[in-house]
């Protein structure tokens, strides 16, 4: 027998995580950074912030992503439900970054500059 259904549950969860953020604590979200040959994508987990309420901002080296809850979508007023700030390193090409919310996961994704110039093993010339 359920005394509370999974629709109540999902409707709640924003509320508390604004109550919780208010009373000086902030949402969990699950963050991992994956590094691939071509570049890294920066995964957000958070499945009680709906796509439109996440945010992605660079500023020069920086890369700074955040949910935001309004009670009303034209709120003027919005509380951050969690801020991540991430120093990207100088081999990363910031100029084509892009994100991309599936399902319960926002994914950011950022190529390397030349993925041809990552870490190899140099052939020794021998000179005998």
């Amino acid at each position: 027998m359920k005394l509370i259904s999974s629709k109540f549950i999902h409707s709640i969860a924003p509320q508390l995580d604004l109550l919780n953020t208010i009373g000086g604590g902030v949402a969990q979200p699950q963050l991992r950074v994956d590094q691939h040959p071509k570049g890294v994508i920066l995964r957000v987990a958070m499945p009680t912030v709906s796509s439109d309420r996440f945010r992605v901002v660079l500023n020069n080296q920086k890369l700074t992503v955040f949910g935001e809850y309004r009670h009303e979508p034209d709120d003027q007023l919005a509380a951050p439900l969690f801020v991540q700030t991430l120093d990207l390193p100088n081999n990363l090409n910031l100029a084509r970054i892009d994100a991309v919310h599936e399902g319960q996961e926002l994914r950011v994704r950022i190529p390397f500059l030349n993925p041809n110039d990552q870490q190899r093993e140099i052939d020794i010339k021998r000179n005998e």
